[in-house]
């Protein structure tokens, strides 16, 4: 036998094969250029499956226990034990791509229920069956405002400060278009819509807003906001996550054209990179959703069925008609997501938001009522997290949180960003003792 376990043939098969195409051996088949082969050893020491285990262990004991208050765009929720049981079911665990338009109805019946949830959260008519995460999210809905603008235009405008990772994937995405990517300035913690009105003009393709912003605070102009896209023919595309927007007015009836967001706070734990990218649009540009779109319809026999309806990438259409060449999605991260959801039900999820306000509400007084601490440091409602100000260095009083096993963001010279949730909330007691004696 040669190859691997997984090419189980034998010297004559491979002998016999070669023979039929004419090459002298396997080499032949491949054109790899000499400079980028390896003919080395990888210098891995071998191990038996106990060594191997010790190694990994003692590698992963080297990373610090640190009780998180750190949020800015990842957020641990309790995710109850139901999701995992659900989701692990073979059913539901496949090597088969479950993105295909083969996929069973029982999962593209999960998938539907994850669209209709974000359709009842935002108000709006389309909602596709995830994206990679917020950043890619946020780059399609600015190639879809530039191809269903009416008139020319070439600018996206972001709020200054948005998180570096969605910023960078936004110009990304838009390079390729010939966007460009301007900034507007904050003004206590929320979008400075003076600035937003001197900045917006006919080039404006789309104006992007958060709620809640980068620093953890409720935008309260959104209509504002809106209104201002819409008197130069761009589109408003607000940014939020699905729990947030179960307690938050709906976004069609603040005038938005697009949600995006991550997902992520629903059936995930915090995964420091991996997300669940949600997009929703009005039903008028559906046909310039990136992604995929399952619908409900009946089969043969009359029996409700359920089909991938609309898939605009380049596979499956002209490649000068793809909306987008994403080739993937987050299929089984969504399904996590509409488990917990079902299970929280329409009241669970409000309960769980309003949480998300008391909680930080509660830890900014304890923390403002600490000498040399001031929070929160924007005077306007929360969700989840909120900066506080530091008399002392913040890196310092950072340094000394990590010191009695806590981590906290510093966003400023003497401001750090403090986060809490369902997850930690009942390491609150000693997290304000900590706080106290750091500051």
């Amino acid at each position: 036998m040669s190859g691997t376990p997984y090419a189980p043939h034998t010297d004559a098969d491979v002998e016999a094969m070669l023979d039929v195409v004419g090459a002298d051996s396997i080499d032949d088949l491949f054109d790899i250029p000499e400079s980028v082969w390896f003919d080395g050893a990888f210098g891995i020491d071998e191990h038996t499956e106990r060594e191997a285990r010790r190694e990994v262990e003692g590698t992963l004991a080297r990373n610090a226990d640190l009780t998180e208050f750190l949020g800015r765009g990842h957020y641990a929720h309790y995710v109850p034990s139901v999701v995992d049981d659900l989701s692990g079911r073979s059913e539901f665990l496949t090597s088969y791509t479950q993105y295909q338009p083969e996929v069973t109805q029982g999962f593209l019946q999960a998938l539907f229920e994850y669209q209709s949830l974000l359709v009842e959260l935002t108000g709006l008519g389309v909602a596709n069956c995830s994206m990679y995460d917020a950043a890619t999210a946020l780059g399609e809905a600015a190639l879809l405002a530039a191809r269903v603008r009416e008139t020319t235009g070439d600018t996206v405008v972001v709020p200054d400060g948005l998180r570096a990772e969605r910023e960078s994937v936004l110009r990304n995405y838009v390079a390729g278009a010939d966007l460009d990517v301007e900034s507007v300035p904050m003004a206590d913690g929320t979008l400075d819509v003076p600035a937003l009105r001197e900045l917006v003009d006919d080039d404006t393709v789309l104006v992007y807003a958060e709620s809640p912003t980068t620093r953890g605070a409720i935008e309260a102009s959104l209509a504002e906001i809106a209104d201002v896209a819409h008197e130069h023919d761009a589109l408003f595309c607000l940014g939020s996550d699905p729990v947030a927007l179960s307690l938050l007015q709906r976004p069609a009836d603040v005038g938005a054209d697009v949600v995006v967001g991550d997902a992520s706070v629903l059936g995930l734990g915090t995964a420091y990179g991996m997300g669940l990218g949600l997009f929703a649009c009005r039903e008028a540009y559906v046909r310039q959703v990136p992604g995929r779109l399952v619908g409900a319809s009946t089969d043969a026999a009359g029996k409700r069925a359920y089909t991938l309806t609309l898939q605009t990438r380049e596979q499956h259409i002209r490649r000068e008609r793809a909306t987008s060449n994403i080739c993937t999605n987050q299929a089984w991260l969504a399904l996590r997501a509409a488990i917990h959801a079902a299970w929280l039900g329409p009241d669970g999820l409000v309960d769980l938001a309003e949480r998300m306000v008391e909680l930080p509400r509660d830890l900014a007084s304890r923390l403002d009522a600490i000498t040399g601490v001031r929070a929160p440091v924007h005077d306007r409602h929360h969700f989840r997290e909120f900066v506080a100000h530091t008399d002392q260095p913040a890196g310092a009083v950072a340094e000394a949180l990590e010191a009695e096993g806590f981590a906290v963001h510093v966003v400023g010279g003497h401001e750090v960003q403090v986060c809490v949730t369902d997850a930690n909330d009942a390491h609150v007691e000693e997290f304000v003792a900590a706080f106290e004696e750091a500051a």
